[in-house]
């Protein structure tokens, strides 16, 4: 029986790194994505770390990342496409998980 547990444990315990993992990669796409937007809106430093901060809560109103495209093509309005918008969700996505691999090792 203490093997089913231990296997259960581990089974559980990779569950949570992989949540707490997908969790910063997001996190860290978002901010890489708010810089952006950011600075295609022409914010300076002081605000660009607010901005920031608000593309990194919106995404905690709805489950998946159509919040974030939400706040951003808002935000952006005519200044970039949605396919931009999602391009370059995707390219920080990218990055970002590789950022994140990268401080793992």
């Amino acid at each position: 029986m203490s093997n089913m547990d231990d296997r259960k444990n581990a089974f559980e315990n990779k569950f949570a790194h992989d949540a707490e993992l997908q969790f910063k990669v997001e996190s860290r796409r978002n901010k890489l994505v708010g810089q952006w937007a950011a600075n295609m809106l022409g914010k300076n430093d002081s605000d660009t770390k607010k901005y920031v901060l608000e593309v990194i809560k919106s995404d905690f109103e709805e489950a998946g990342d159509e919040d974030v495209f939400r706040k951003l093509s808002d935000d952006l309005g005519e200044k970039a496409t949605a396919e931009d918008i999602r391009a370059k969700m995707s390219e920080c996505l990218a990055t970002a998980k590789s950022q994140i691999m990268e401080n793992l090792d």
